[in-house]
């Protein structure tokens, strides 16, 4: 649900003109949605041109209880397309998304998210969630930390996968979680004819043909933030372990392993530092297909499947054992009402640095990529975030837009 277009609603938003007015057709501030112009530039999908309306409800108390946000747009490989996107906010304990999309060439997306006990007050918390995708703007370079930009490659991945998560919460901080989450996959052409496809150069790469995927994975966290959605003080804490096997339905056996570190520390009331330190272990991944490794780049931190490095595209990286840094100065410095919620601007230096590595015993603080950059985001509390970040890397600048912080 990270995708430019929502996140500059809420920048776009600081601005807008926030005294209540008839409506009239040539006085956009009296509309009662959100034009916001679409441009993305992505270091896989290429630019995206489009307009997104957005219409937020808000509730007695003026927070945003919900948001929708169609959008109409343009690709300059893949076509003319559109999305479906409602966002829902109820409490601060339960939240519920639904977003599908598509575009004239291969590009299709169905994302169903639900959650609730998020909060950790009672006994149990819950997440659900269906996804199916067939993304043709993949990229693969190689296994390794030092694979060659010249070996670029493109493919659409086709995937389906649900996902269950259960919590029991000793306390409001302690839990354990037991995730399941069973995937089909298959590896297909991609829409960008000017990159080889990857089974050229890559005919006997482990996994090229897809497979399933059926991953059993325990969670300890203790969790001591002010906030899941927005936080400035505390930190998130937690240890992972996974598994999965071909005796229970998986296309190969494997297991891994890591840690997780989320530090906020507020020094002035706009200023709040933001850590973050993630580390993953494979150790049996000559048997894991490469879709299912470690991936390092782009701007998502999603646990086993994906970490920041935000000069560089989604899945730059991408081998057995994965070790990030991430800081941030998250800077408040402008505040107004935006539709009758407080909105809050925020600028973000960060830098960023990590690795992958074949063997378990590299060292990892040695052949680190470095990224440097600026975050803008729209804040919209309790619950909302959209942010853009633009990161500089070894390999350029790249530009990344969606919901929620990165980390």
């Amino acid at each position: 649900m990270r995708r430019l277009g929502l996140a500059a609603l809420f920048i776009a938003a600081l601005f807008w003109a926030t005294s209540a007015r008839a409506f009239t057709l040539t006085d956009p501030s009296s509309w009662p949605f959100i034009p916001v112009p679409e441009i993305a530039t992505d270091p896989n999908a290429g630019t995206t041109l489009g307009l997104l309306p957005v219409w937020l409800f808000t509730d007695s108390k003026d927070q945003i209880r919900s948001i929708l946000a169609p959008d109409i747009n343009w690709n300059t490989t893949m076509g003319a397309g559109g999305n479906f996107r409602y966002l829902s906010y109820p409490s601060e304990d339960t939240n519920w998304y639904a977003i599908a999309g598509a575009s004239q060439v291969i590009a299709r997306k169905v994302d169903l998210d639900y959650q609730t006990g998020r909060t950790h007050k009672q006994w149990f918390s819950f997440e659900g969630r269906f996804y199916f995708e067939r993304d043709p703007t993949e990229r693969f370079f190689g296994l390794g930390n030092h694979s060659s930009e010249g070996n670029q490659t493109n493919y659409t991945t086709e995937q389906i996968y649900g996902e269950g998560i259960v919590g029991v919460n000793f306390t409001d901080k302690l839990q354990l979680s037991f995730r399941e989450r069973p995937k089909w996959l298959r590896i297909q052409p991609g829409a960008f004819t000017n990159v080889p496809y990857i089974r050229r150069l890559f005919p006997d790469q482990k996994g090229i043909n897809g497979g399933s995927d059926i991953l059993t994975q325990t969670m300890l966290q203790y969790d001591s933030r002010d906030s899941v959605d927005i936080p400035r003080h505390g930190g998130l804490y937690r240890i992972f372990y996974g598994v999965a096997d071909r005796d229970l339905g998986s296309s190969s056996s494997y297991n891994q392993f890591g840690a997780e570190v989320r530090q906020y520390l507020t020094v002035d009331k706009r200023i709040t530092f933001a850590g973050h330190l993630f580390m993953e272990y494979e150790p049996s991944g000559n048997e894991e297909p490469f879709w299912a490794q470690a991936r390092l780049g782009g701007d998502d931190s999603e646990l086993t499947d994906q970490q920041p490095l935000r000069g560089f595209g989604t899945g730059r990286y991408i081998d057995n054992n994965l070790v990030v840094g991430n800081l941030e100065m998250r800077t408040r410095v402008y505040d107004m009402n935006i539709f009758g919620t407080h909105g809050t601007l925020e600028l973000a230096p960060f830098v960023d640095a990590g690795r992958v590595a074949h063997e378990m015993n590299y060292n990892p603080v040695s052949d680190l990529h470095p990224v440097g950059g600026i975050g803008f985001r729209g804040i919209a509390e309790p619950f909302v975030v959209g942010y853009v970040d633009v990161g500089y890397g070894g390999e350029g600048a790249a530009v990344f837009s969606g919901i929620n912080y990165p980390f």
